[in-house]
């Protein structure tokens, strides 16, 4: 490969026996690349996997709209009428209407206070760690991942609530800390379990989080219109706000990683520096013999860039190892660091490095270009 390459581009071929006269000293500039790629590709490939961890976390709320009675203009819930009208806006989409209440339960001899939900159909939008969800949920109880934890509650479990008995059918998943409705440390129960005649939420499941956004908006078009009834909360927002998040740690990274690349610039700077003054009188002889400025500052340059494609490359390969164990470390999945969102960190950072490279070796190889035949074969 070399050789084909070598007669194609003959400057790189002086520039490339150049540079393996002063081996160790190349080896070095070129390890700082190095160390400047992986620096960039590493984190921006970090904070890729970060943004799908949290991602992943966050489950499937970005297609989710909590929408609650508005307390503050004296609206305390939401009546059947209010959740025909939200069938209508979600135009298809799940509805959930949700009933509320916080009392104690006893479990053996353990009572404690906490909040129950009234549903219909919790399997819409739940799942279920242990035991099944009936859909429709017309008898029993399901339990919060932390308050079975808790009180030691498991499938076949009996749970009292205000004087009925019910069984545990099912232990669920841990929700979304985000999500208003969360059954973590809750009782699901129902619906007619609980007395209140009015919903205190209604959860719109999506299929998509344009359609959630579009839901939202027909909801308060149809229950806001004439004073303000509802409030609505859109989950993407959260994941938006997220996402926003983690772009800017990633550019705040790169940056950190690009301090790596200054240093190396200095290191190519001072090594091409050093190498025009060893080299004086060699480049006074190709002066005399007919070389025009303009190769002898091609040759130069190409010094430089050699050193920056060498070190890139070495320095992108050792990234996407890199990559494939931050991956597996974080999302257990070392595959997900070929995606077209994390591999595009490579040739971002190959080419800030060659570019480095380039912009150090400028001031030498002019410096060369300029060096009069007549002074540098004197000295």
């Amino acid at each position: 490969m070399f050789e084909w390459f070598d007669r194609r581009f003959p400057t790189q071929l002086v520039a490339r026996r150049n540079l393996s006269r002063t081996k160790v000293r190349s080896a070095l500039a070129c390890l700082g690349i190095v160390i400047g790629v992986i620096a960039i590709a590493s984190l921006g490939m970090f904070g890729a996997a970060l943004r799908t961890q949290a991602t992943q976390n966050l489950g499937e709320i970005g297609n989710q709209v909590v929408i609650s009675p508005d307390r503050s203009e004296g609206v305390e819930s939401l009546t059947g009428r209010d959740v025909r009208t939200i069938e209508r806006a979600a135009d298809g989409q799940t509805v959930l209407p949700v009933k509320s209440n916080v009392s104690t339960i006893t479990v053996g001899r353990q009572q404690s206070r906490v909040q129950l939900y009234g549903m219909e159909r919790p399997a819409q939008t739940y799942a279920a760690r242990v035991g099944t969800i009936p859909d429709p949920l017309r008898s029993g109880a399901l339990v919060g991942s932390s308050l079975a934890e808790d009180l030691d509650i498991g499938v076949g479990s009996t749970i009292e609530v205000d004087g009925n008995t019910y069984r545990v059918r099912a232990v669920l998943e841990e929700g979304d800390a985000f999500n208003p409705v969360s059954p973590d440390s809750a009782v699901i129960l129902p619906e007619r379990a609980i007395p209140e005649s009015g919903y205190d939420n209604v959860i719109v499941v999506a299929e998509t989080g344009e359609a959630a956004n579009a839901t939202a908006q027909a909801v308060r078009d149809s229950l806001n219109d004439r004073e303000p009834r509802v409030t609505v909360f859109e989950l993407s927002s959260i994941t938006d706000q997220i996402s926003q998040f983690f772009t800017v740690l990633n550019q705040f990274l790169i940056g950190i990683g690009s301090i790596s690349l200054l240093v190396a610039g200095v290191s190519i700077l001072n090594v091409m520096l050093m190498s025009t003054v060893e080299r004086r009188e060699e480049i006074g002889v190709m002066r005399a013999v007919g070389y025009q400025k303009r190769q002898i500052l091609k040759i130069m340059l190409a010094e430089a860039i050699l050193l920056g494609v060498v070190g890139g490359i070495a320095g992108a390969l050792i990234s996407l190892g890199a990559g494939m164990i931050i991956h597996q470390v974080l999302l257990d999945n070392a595959l997900l660091a070929f995606r077209p969102e994390v591999l595009v960190y490579l040739p971002v950072a190959l080419g800030f490095g060659v570019a480095t490279s380039a912009i150090s070796g400028l001031y030498p190889a002019w410096k060369a270009a300029n060096e009069r035949p007549v002074e540098a074969l004197r000295n």
